[in-house]
């Protein structure tokens, strides 16, 4: 059936703690991603939802609307994470590190990690260790040394004491360290895991279409789904949206942190974030959308964030962006969400999918007539139009 009036939908929320935890034990660090995609794939293969690939590893699919001509509108998360690369074999028989993405050696030191060479039947795991490791040898030392990716080394879980000895395990600068996840679900429905962001945002899309493939609802306009791999390293959406999105709404991670009002229970609505703040008319259309159906959002505003919208802005998409967020405690670090909060952005990406663009007949085409812009339903302004002076002030 086609969708007139947005309803809420039957959420599969097993499927979404089944592909969850699938997802955080696939290793995905940006640059190292084809085997998470391939997965995803399958995933909405399943749900009868074809999907193709582009040179670049994107992954793109739609939920077809019921308009053959107008503008359309995309979800984007992404499959890729944080993670490091070998940059040097060590002459102690360690490896140096250098990091993938943007995330503090603070939050490496103790991980366990599998190291991915070029024999793709090998792979070496090991531990990142800060460079003075042993209380018994160092003392105060171990307290004393700093935090950097310069003061942490990569410890091979095989016999070897030399350079010699890494490279006769394959080993070699450029190899990818995916850190071990850890995924946990605890009895009161906390998530706990490396690489929440972003795996816990795909699994609440895909949750998303199978809610409404298997209720038979047509989304008001064609949906996209495209599924990114290099978010963590800033290129993000920056190619791969159809040309006819009007709205790009990307789900992703939101700060749990003093000064912020995400929560890991609730939906979270980005405002702004370190690029700039995200497309008025999108932002409070979604928040009406939320309120009108009781979905527990709450608004924010990141400070030292970007997302794969700003890729997608700077790479020249005409299209409002906004952006959707599951709440996640001590993020890039030891992250922990909770699985309310992913059933509220879940749900609330099935209502914001049936609902009708927020200006359907202007956005249908790239640009139009300044006077037959429709902002006064959202922003007070003259009625007349555009006149000599500031608008609304006499």
């Amino acid at each position: 059936m086609t969708a007139r009036t947005p309803t809420p939908l039957k959420l599969d929320l097993d499927y979404l703690r089944q592909v969850l935890l699938e997802l955080l034990e696939i290793p995905s660090p940006s640059g190292r991603t084809d085997h998470i995609q391939q997965y995803v794939g399958e995933r909405l293969s399943a749900l009868g939802v074809s999907s193709t690939l582009t040179r670049r590893g994107a992954l793109s699919a739609s939920l077809p609307g019921p308009r053959s001509t107008g503008a359309d509108r995309a979800i984007v998360v992404h499959t890729d994470t944080i993670g490091g690369m070998v940059k040097r074999l060590k002459e102690n028989g360690r490896l140096e590190v250098t990091p993938v993405g943007t995330h503090s050696a603070r939050f490496a030191e103790g991980a366990h990690v599998r190291i991915f060479t070029d024999d793709l039947d090998r792979v070496v795991t090991g531990q990142i260790l800060p460079l003075k490791a042993s209380g018994h040898r160092y003392n105060e030392g171990v307290d004393l040394q700093g935090v950097g990716w310069e003061l942490v080394e990569l410890r091979v879980d095989e016999p070897v004491q030399d350079i010699a000895g890494l490279r006769a395990l394959g080993i070699d600068a450029g190899d990818f360290v995916a850190f071990l996840p850890n995924p946990m679900i605890t009895a009161s429905g906390y998530v706990k895991s490396r690489h929440l962001d972003d795996k816990a945002g795909v699994a609440a899309v895909l949750t998303a279409f199978k809610a409404m493939v298997e209720a038979g609802v047509t989304p008001a306009v064609t949906a996209h789904l495209l599924v990114t791999v290099t978010e963590e390293i800033g290129h993000g959406a920056s190619h791969g949206l159809d040309p006819d999105v009007a709205e790009i709404v990307s789900v992703d991670a939101a700060v749990v942190a003093p000064g912020q009002q995400s929560r890991e229970d609730a939906a979270t609505l980005a405002m702004g974030d370190g690029v700039g703040p995200f497309d008025y008319h999108l932002t409070r259309n979604l928040a009406r959308i939320a309120g009108e159906h009781g979905v527990d959002l709450v608004r924010d505003v990141f400070d030292y964030y970007r997302s794969d919208v700003a890729a997608a802005v700077e790479a020249g998409a005409h299209a409002r962006v906004a952006l959707l967020g599951f709440g996640v405690d001590a993020t890039h670090g030891h992250e922990r969400t909770h699985l309310d909060g992913l059933a509220q952005l879940t749900q609330l990406l099935c209502l914001y999918l049936q609902s009708d663009l927020v200006f359907p007949e202007w956005d249908a085409e790239p640009e139009g007539d300044l006077a037959d812009f429709p902002s006064l339903s959202v922003q007070p302004a003259n009625e007349d139009g555009p006149r000599e002076g500031p608008i609304g002030i006499d």
